[in-house]
């Protein structure tokens, strides 16, 4: 049982929170649903208009021919992913070493679909396009990850998309786009989500992430591609009775959040800038490139936990409800700015890091 007096429970108790766009309670669901007539149909084994209409928006949106939604993620990436390799008849790919396939599926991967993975380059940077011109393996699909998750959200530059793409192209190998948080980095780049979508053969988008849905995913590329995730959704039990809960929630989220990520990644970019001004704090990047960038501490968990406990019950403001170690004896968290950050009095937020800095200095010291 977590301590009254525990990181977590403080940031929960608080009475702002620093990032995200809430709690994921039932609220959530029945706000999307309060503008629903009750007559409305719902969607049965992934037909009717409830489903369909919210796939060919996604479709246009990112600029491909059609779109499937899948109850998550994993199942849809896995499945494009044994799509790419049935069509060459080779069972090999190519992604980050932190990729989600990689650290958390468990195997999924290599254990359901007998694929193995190559990876692009070392777990501490982005893939390059000299990473796949040397790939020592030939290949069936190359993923990239944008941002790339577990090293702060980092990204490439999109020329270096653009040659990775030409590349691929010319060379038979299809690209996915493990586009988890894509409409996220719209910003940096400064392109629509079809501009970035047109570099990739097939393309992932989650719809709770940044978006802020209950769950789901979506799953986008041409017209016999997506035709054939169907079936293979089919095989995973993707295709549950009813996904309509999770539509609703996606449309409505979507509406709300898709034209605000330039909002939330120059919220990034401040907040990136306060910690980085405080004692013994960093943040990677240093400038963030989308609105999720990860906190840096160079103490470990047990000595700073107890100073973010404290400046949560002082300043009422939760900064995390966590911190993760480092083999190095540091440690940090992650952050993803969303609407609760507008919230927050700006005194109380400057106060706030003042303090932060304070009890760092006091103790560790300059």
């Amino acid at each position: 049982m977590t301590e009254l007096n525990g990181l977590q429970a403080v940031f929960k108790q608080s009475t702002y929170q620093l990032a995200n766009h809430g709690t994921r309670n039932i609220g959530v669901l029945k706000k999307a649903f309060e503008a629903m007539a009750d007559e409305k149909e719902s969607d049965i084994y992934g037909t009717g208009q409830v489903i369909e209409s919210f796939q060919q928006k996604m479709a246009a949106f990112l600029g491909k021919e059609a779109a499937v939604f899948f109850p998550s993620g994993t199942m849809a990436q896995q499945i494009a992913l044994r799509m790419w390799c049935d069509e060459k008849g080779l069972k090999t790919v190519a992604y980050h070493p932190l990729s989600h396939l990689e650290i958390h599926e468990e195997d999924g991967l290599k254990e359901l679909h007998g694929i193995e993975a190559v990876h692009l380059t070392s777990p501490d940077r982005v893939v390059e396009l000299q990473d796949v011109t040397e790939l020592g393996d030939e290949v069936a699909a190359v993923l990239l990850e944008l941002p790339q998750r577990e090293i702060g959200g980092q990204l490439p530059s999109f020329e270096t998309l653009e040659q990775i793409s030409s590349y691929c192209r010319k060379h038979n190998i299809k690209l996915h786009l493990d586009g988890a948080r894509l409409l996220e980095v719209t910003p940096y780049y400064e392109k629509s989500a079809a501009e970035i979508c047109a570099l990739f053969d097939s393309v992932y988008v989650s719809l709770y992430k940044g978006i802020g849905g209950i769950a789901g995913a979506i799953l986008a590329g041409d017209e016999a591609f997506t035709q054939q995730s169907k079936v293979w959704k089919r095989r995973h039990g993707g295709d549950l009775i009813s996904l309509y809960p999770y539509i609703v929630s996606a449309d409505y989220y979507f509406n709300e959040r898709s034209e605000k990520m330039g909002h939330y990644y120059e919220s990034a970019k401040r907040v990136a800038e306060w910690f980085n001004s405080c004692t013994g704090i960093s943040t990677l990047p240093k400038v963030p490139v989308s609105n999720m960038f990860h906190v840096q501490f160079a103490h470990p968990k047990e000595e700073v936990e107890p100073i973010l406990v404290e400046l949560g019950q002082e300043t009422g403001i939760g900064i995390t409800g966590y911190l993760k170690e480092r083999n190095s004896g540091s440690c940090y968290f992650e952050v993803h700015m969303g609407d609760q950050y507008e919230e927050i009095p700006e005194d109380l937020l400057k106060e706030t890091f003042e303090r932060l800095d304070q009890k760092m200095r006091q103790s560790f010291g300059d």
